[in-house]
């Protein structure tokens, strides 16, 4: 830049080094260089497409007609009629937009397509109105459009038992009661997992995990009387000193409910909803859940993980976990989503779901993701479980950037300092530091 600004200083009148960078500081030479020109301007969420009008002095009327026209979508419809792919072509080139499909589709009408549909909030809501009357289900896509943007753009504060999502990014403490715990972190010793527990909270954690199974591929399930004996007391405890919320983090219902009882106000579901005996023990409790996708079992998941579209599958597969939740009577606020990094995922399949992470607002729930010392970063890096800060710093804070509400980590200080500054980038002007 200062080689930059030095060439155009030296056409308009010789100056030394040390006048220019003086000079730069002036209004003058500011003046010279905000010249006529294109510029780049980011507007991806709404408040930066008003930040920008506002800057020219748009007028708000103005803006709240232009905003909807500055959000740019791109939406994988799957496995459409192709009569249905062909109509969706034509209404979509008639409000500007694009539809991309298969080169099969004009000629061979048994053939199921996938379209890949790119337009502005405003062309797509024309779009949506002429689809809603259309047949061959364009109407249901219709609805699955309309849905879809109002939960990715859904900015507003929400409660989620204790905590409130939409603001800062929360960072959720890891406490293992296990003694094989993958990362090595796991805690047999009562007192030690107590004072570790407050510690995270004076750290900064909102929020602190306790587990009393090791889910880690083979390893063993502790049988119930095992598992309460490592994490009912330490619920008890904590909860009773701490101001932040416990959750549990178990798959045995009977766990689950002694867990709640005991003290801890969310839910952690390694695997999701997969027992009627869980379902019910969480709606009937109305304990907010977070349902965590994972291929098969621990004990099977690592053995050869495969996927159409790894993001798209786990997408679909929470789908059916959320509705599932819902048929139980457990309420849309009490229920969070978790892409399940490392359950039944290659290295690559980790690394594509925290780059897609974004896509996951689609469900209109919000985000937890887990990728504090997991393998993927030791394969990255080279580096044992002890040596990966640095990566799970570096996966947190892009999680963070791509839409996670919650980030579930061991590392409670260090992380709550990156993710400081990644908040304070996405959102220079809110102010909550």
């Amino acid at each position: 830049m200062l080689a930059y600004v030095r060439s155009m200083a030296v056409y308009l009148s010789p100056i030394s080094d040390i006048e220019l960078i003086e000079n730069i500081k002036s209004r003058a030479v500011l003046s010279i260089l905000m010249k006529p020109g294109l510029y780049m301007r980011s507007a991806n969420h709404l408040e930066d497409a008003h930040v920008r009008m506002k800057e020219i002095g748009v007028c708000q009327e103005g803006i709240d007609i232009m905003a909807s026209k500055m959000r740019h979508f791109i939406f994988m419809a799957r496995g459409l009629d192709p009569r249905a792919a062909n109509i969706l072509k034509q209404e979509m080139l008639t409000v500007g937009a694009e539809a991309a499909m298969s080169y099969h589709t004009v000629s061979d009408l048994t053939r199921p397509t996938d379209c890949l549909l790119s337009g502005t909030e405003r062309q797509f809501d024309i779009a949506v109105k002429k689809l809603a009357t259309q047949p061959f289900g364009l109407s249901i896509l219709a609805s699955d459009i309309e849905c879809a943007i109002k939960n990715v753009f859904c900015s507003e504060p929400r409660n989620f038992g204790p905590l409130e999502i939409g603001g800062r990014t929360l960072v959720m403490g890891i406490l293992n009661m296990t003694p094989d715990s993958f990362s090595g972190d796991g805690v047999s010793d009562h007192k030690e997992a107590i004072e570790r527990g407050i510690a995270m909270q004076k750290s900064g954690a909102d929020i602190i995990d306790i587990g009393g199974e090791s889910t880690r591929p083979d390893a063993i399930t502790p049988s119930t009387e095992e598992e309460m004996k490592r994490v009912i007391p330490i619920i008890e405890a904590l909860a009773s000193q701490l101001e932040i919320p416990l959750s549990i983090d178990s798959r045995n219902p009977e766990v689950v409910s002694a867990a709640i009882e005991a003290g801890a106000s969310i839910v952690n579901l390694v695997g999701g909803l997969r027992t009627k005996d869980m379902a019910k023990v969480i709606s009937e409790t109305a304990t907010p859940v977070i349902l965590m996708h994972m291929q098969g079992e621990p004990g099977n998941m690592q053995s050869d993980p495969q996927y159409q579209d790894v993001m798209d599958d786990i997408i679909s597969e929470l789908r059916c976990q959320t509705m599932l939740a819902l048929e139980a009577g457990i309420e849309p606020c009490n229920i969070m989503v978790d892409p399940g990094i490392g359950f039944g995922k290659t290295k690559e399949h980790n690394l594509e779901i925290i780059h897609r992470l974004e896509e996951m607002k689609i469900l209109g729930m919000p985000v937890l993701i887990g990728t504090s010392r997991k393998s993927f970063i030791g394969k990255v890096l080279d580096a044992e479980v002890g040596e990966r800060l640095e990566g799970s710093l570096a996966s947190a804070v892009i999680a963070s950037l791509n839409g996670a509400d919650i980030v579930r980590v061991h590392d409670v200080k260090e992380t709550i300092r990156a993710l400081k500054v990644a908040d304070a980038v996405q959102d220079p002007y809110r102010g909550y530091f």
